[in-house]
């Protein structure tokens, strides 16, 4: 079979440490369990409101329950949910959505394509990452482009049961790529727009949501506070509902505060929301989208308390669409305890949602109107501590991540946090990992908006400590652009520190991405900004990822001199780890040309040195090409001890590709031994896990198992 080639990066720590340690499990053959469907549905409304003739549509588009039935129908069931902002087109799709779950066998898929928020609304390519990625499809086997990603998708759904919600899309090249391509399946969509191109070209059944009706808005305040105040004072009930736009957002916030206040009248409620909105006259506009509920939510704010109406206001200013409790209480400047009461109290008002443990998000009317408001009562200099403090929060969380999960790489400099910045440092790998997954679009639009407010140190810094995340997840584009950013505005800062590590950064990016030509330009640059400041981290590693590319194209000499280069940097510096990795990257070089004792001999010394700061992955590393080294030159026990060794490290490590590597290369040298029982079982197993990772060395591993077959 062909000779595995190591894939490790200029840094090569990308490492997700497992709770689960596999030693000493025997698979033999057997598959692994069946994944669960994925089930991502947002939780349903409560009191919702019957929209009963919309729910009917929704039945109706419903796919067949017959496979050979559905298949004559259109390629995919589509129904498109339309209507103006605070109107419930989230609510009534989710609620529907929990209605007919359970016919979905395969799964429910759920994306905000935050298409109206402030920010940039998602990237469908992003979408299509996350969908993919619900669906089970290894990061590896995932497209780098947008089309490949679209058709992947529809080719894993191709037969499948599985319901796709796409909420809040704002055009209609930003969901067709999501819609499946197969007639069991079926795509709903909210939007403000009327998304016309869905009906003409994929035939989507399009409901177009008005307001509630004023029976509909009276029966929700009754919900709200009950029927004997609504009965008491039916006309200001009218009233109330007509000032709400008959809004479900509306009703639902205000509602909330009549309730929590039984001794007022409603005719009381309207008089406020009367003055309220008299005083509100000269902030209309036209196609101002705050214009038919301003004056709800101003009223609901006034009656704040001052601290939380601060804290409101200043949950407008962060970057992204959704926050955990302790970044808020960073963007505020509280403690935690003070964040969560907060976030409770502006719950309970119907000010904020809550869909998850510890994370908030707000309505897009309502984060617009906290934006409002932050920008009408905080000064720029406020707003901007405010932001500052945010993001310095994520800089920190993500350098305390990145030093559990991958403790030998770059390290720089941070700004102070500051006592008003609440860290809760994660203790394990997989609590680090957890945590850069629920804050990945949060660290993305972090780093966006502090490059163009002028964060520029934060800018390029988040990029630099968030990196091993990114590759280790096989996250390429969102990689690639964070680092594209960070060498903009390090460049912008003149940072030639910044310059340098955002340049390494991209170096390993285009190189795992295959763009050799791009990936050396950017190590070159590397190392020349980074021997401008002494950067001798930086310096080895752009030397050894020059080092990994020649060594692909088959320039061995090339890459002996780079290799050695990067020995020198690492080894004059106290750099431990970079000598081990280029002692290896020496050694994988020596092997190709056939010079067994000196890749050898550089192997052992780079296990040494790895096993020495107990950087076991490495180890794992060293002694997996060690052991091919020993293979070459018929040391068969030995080749045997350095596989067993990496087999038993990258499974604690759950690397599952480096695994499946080490399978197929243990069958190798138990066939070379004789042992052909031992050596059918290593390589089934090896299969296995190579195969749907789509890895090339699949076929070589097959065709072994088949030659083994056939000389039985």
């Amino acid at each position: 079979m062909p000779t595995a080639h190591n894939e490790s990066s200029g840094d090569a720590e990308a490492v997700v440490q497992a709770g689960t340690v596999h030693g000493g499990i025997n698979l033999f053959g057997r598959a692994a369990p069946p994944s669960p469907p994925p089930r991502q549905l947002p939780l349903d409304a409560t009191r919702f409101v019957n929209r009963e003739q919309t729910l009917t549509r929704l039945d109706a588009a419903l796919p067949a329950d017959d496979a050979t039935t559905a298949a004559g129908g259109p390629p995919t069931a589509v129904a498109a949910i339309a209507g103006a902002p605070g109107v419930g087109k989230t609510a009534l799709a989710v609620h529907w959505a929990h209605r007919v779950r359970r016919w979905f066998a395969d799964g429910d898929l759920y994306v905000d394509m935050r298409g109206y928020g402030p920010g940039p609304a998602l990237d469908v390519g992003q979408a299509l990452d996350t969908f993919l990625r619900a669906l089970h499809v290894p990061a590896e086997q995932i497209p780098t482009d947008t089309e490949g990603r679209a058709a992947l998708y529809r080719s894993v759904l191709t037969g499948k049961r599985v319901l796709v919600v796409v909420d809040n899309v704002s055009t209609v090249s930003q969901v067709r790529p999501l819609l499946p391509a197969t007639p069991t399946c079926m795509a709903i969509i909210t939007s403000r727009s009327r998304l016309s191109g869905l009906v003409a070209r994929e035939g989507a059944s399009r409901m177009t949501l008005d307001v509630l009706s004023p029976d509909e808005a009276i029966t929700l305040l009754r919900g709200s506070i009950g029927g004997d105040r609504v009965n008491a004072e039916p006309q200001a009930a009218a009233d109330l509902a007509r000032r709400c736009a008959y809004l479900p957002l509306a009703l639902r916030i205000i509602g909330e505060r009549i309730a929590n206040t039984p001794y007022a009248t409603l005719a009381d409620f309207v008089a406020d929301l009367a003055l309220v909105d008299h005083q509100l006259d000269a902030l209309t506009v036209d196609e101002d989208e705050l214009s038919d509920v301003r004056a709800v939510f101003s009223w609901s704010y006034q009656a704040l308390p001052g601290g939380t109406a601060r804290f409101f206001r200043h949950l407008g200013l962060h970057a992204g669409s959704d926050i955990s409790v302790a970044a808020a209480a960073a963007i505020a400047g509280v403690s935690l305890p003070r964040a969560r009461n907060l976030l409770d109290q502006l719950t309970a008002a119907h000010l904020v949602q809550n869909p998850a443990r510890d994370r908030y998000l707000l309505h897009d009317l309502l984060r617009a109107y906290a934006l409002e408001r932050a920008q009408a009562e905080e000064t720029p200099e406020q707003q901007h501590q405010s932001r500052r403090r945010v993001s310095t929060w994520y800089l920190w969380m993500a350098e305390e991540g990145r030093k559990i999960i991958l403790p030998y790489s770059h390290a720089i400099a941070l700004p102070p946090a500051g006592p008003d910045v609440p860290l809760t440092p994660p203790s394990t790998v997989a609590e680090a990992m957890a945590w850069f997954e629920r804050e990945r679009l949060n660290l993305l639009d972090t780093i966006r908006l502090a490059d163009e407010l002028g964060d520029y140190d934060i800018a390029w810094q988040l990029p630099v400590v968030s990196d091993g995340f990114f590759e280790l997840k096989s996250y390429w584009a969102d990689w690639r652009d964070i680092h594209l950013t960070g060498l903009r505005a390090a460049r912008t800062a003149a940072s030639r520190l910044g310059e340098a590590a955002n340049l390494r950064c991209l170096g390993d990016a285009y190189w795992r991405t295959g763009q050799r030509e791009t990936a050396l330009d950017y190590y070159r640059q590397g190392v020349s900004a980074s021997r401008d400041v002494n950067d001798h981290w930086v310096e080895g590693f752009s030397l050894r990822g020059q080092g990994l590319i020649h060594e692909e194209l088959g320039q061995i000499e090339k890459a002996l001199n780079l290799y050695g280069q990067a020995r020198e940097v690492f080894r004059h510096h106290g750099i431990t780890r970079g000598e081990g990795m280029s002692l290896l990257s020496l050694g994988n070089c020596h092997r190709a040309r056939g010079q067994l004792d000196t890749a050898i001999a550089h192997y052992q010394q780079a296990v040494a040195i790895l096993d020495g700061i107990n950087d076991q992955w490495s180890v794992a590393w060293a002694s997996y090409p060690l052991g091919l080294a020993y293979q070459q030159a018929d040391q068969h026990d030995e080749a045997l001890k350095q596989h067993q060794l990496a087999l038993k490290l990258f499974r604690r490590f759950d690397d599952r590709r480096s695994e499946g590597l080490t399978l197929a290369a243990l069958g190798d040298t138990y066939h070379a031994t004789g042992q052909h029982d031992d050596a059918q079982r290593s390589w089934q197993q090896a299969l296995q896990i190579l195969d749907p990772l789509g890895d090339p060395h699949a076929g070589a591993v097959r065709s072994l198992i088949a030659q083994a077959e056939r000389a039985k």
